[in-house]
């Protein structure tokens, strides 16, 4: 099969500096008798460079048409730009994270009429409703959560509170509350409560909030959503992270304007939902570090791709939890491959040109819609 990975759009807004594929992951694609094509300086803005993937057994394309006409598979990580769509090419299979909840309506349109399949790595879950893919991204910006914050709140950069996140002798730690305690929120609870912070969780589902419990051994304080709840814990909090996310959907606005007003000023909201619209009220999709904003005098961090901060570690990341379904994907038939791999089935918004996610066969939800985001 001919497999192709192209440079991801690095320019501002948009900032994607992860590549599809690693040149370990190149190799061992190679290595089953696959041609994979790598555009020029993919995977540059992560530390590999176009001769790593030439040992690694990759041919060279020098531009977005030719590794797009080249392959019958494209590996990328954002969903295709406008500036891609005169590139691809009928009846490709391409994998990425899709997001089409935030997506234009014209990004769909050309899916359909060029008969794409498009496997949204975010959707794909498996039976007992893991998201393979996106679970290790969701890691890395939960760890990555505790640097940045303790960046933000510092008063010389931004203009934050100047608390110390652990706090000092005799001075108590930063307040952090994390609003969802899936696989994102549980990494940021982790690393927070480990430096020292006084971290608090909310989730409606407390299935997850007693497997965070058991796993942190009480060192987080877990608590039921409610309105009551959301409101006494904003309000004091130093650090407010959302990690809320309904697969293929926008996800749900769960802090609203008011809460945010009631914070103290120099306090950090950090919205991980914004690549599905955001879960706060007053969230934005904010494209790099440069960007932060303020809203009732409240430092606002919303940026959708936060682990292309790490590229190379995430990049890695990526290939190694992306490479067995390439193997199923290039062993056999894409039909049988959807039929036999549950969360290849799951991943599919647009199959062949036909929309398949329940997602896209109802009523678009309403707000912002970003392209290339």
């Amino acid at each position: 099969m001919h497999i192709g990975v192209p440079r991801e759009i690095q320019e501002r807004p948009y900032c994607e500096r992860r590549v599809g594929l690693t040149p370990l992951g190149v190799r061992e694609l190679v290595n089953r008798g696959h041609e994979v094509w790598v555009e020029h300086d993919a995977g540059a803005a992560a530390g590999f460079g176009d001769e790593e993937y030439l040992r690694a057994g990759a041919k060279i394309a020098y531009g977005h048409n030719e590794v797009y006409q080249r392959a019958d598979l494209l590996v990328k990580v954002a969903r295709p730009h406008r500036e891609e769509y005169e590139h691809l090419r009928d009846g490709q299979v391409i994998l990425a994270f899709f997001h089409l909840a935030t997506a234009t309506p014209r990004l769909v349109e050309i899916l359909e009429t060029r008969k794409i399949t498009a496997l949204g790595y975010e959707i794909m879950q498996s039976p007992d409703g893991q998201l393979p893919i996106l679970r290790s991204m969701s890691r890395i910006a939960g760890t990555m959560a505790y640097q940045i914050a303790a960046r933000l709140l510092e008063a010389d950069t931004h203009g934050g509170r100047g608390v110390l996140i652990p706090g000092s002798v005799g001075i108590p730690p930063a307040e952090v509350v994390i609003v969802g305690a899936g696989n994102l929120g549980g990494a940021a609870a982790e690393i927070f409560a480990r430096t020292g912070a006084s971290v608090y969780v909310i989730d409606t589902d407390l299935g997850r909030l007693e497997r965070l419990h058991r796993r942190m051994r009480g060192r987080v304080v877990t608590m039921a959503a409610s309105l009551q709840v959301m409101e006494r814990a904003i309000r004091f909090a130093d650090v407010l992270v959302t990690a809320v996310l309904v697969p293929g959907r926008r996800a749900p606005r769960v802090v609203s304007g008011e809460m945010i007003a009631a914070m103290r000023p120099g306090s950090v909201v950090m919205d991980f939902s914004i690549d599905q619209g955001g879960a706060v009220e007053t969230s934005r999709p904010i494209p790099g570090y440069d960007f932060v904003y303020r809203v009732h005098d409240v430092i606002h961090f919303s940026v959708p791709n936060v682990p292309a901060f790490v590229p190379r570690t995430a990049s890695a990341a990526l290939t190694m939890e992306v490479l067995p379904y390439l193997d199923i994907l290039t062993r056999t038939s894409l039909d049988e491959a959807v039929e036999s791999v549950p969360e290849l089935r799951a991943g599919l918004y647009v199959h062949q040109g036909r929309r398949v996610h329940e997602s896209l066969l109802e009523p678009r939800d309403a707000g912002p819609q970003e392209d290339g985001a």
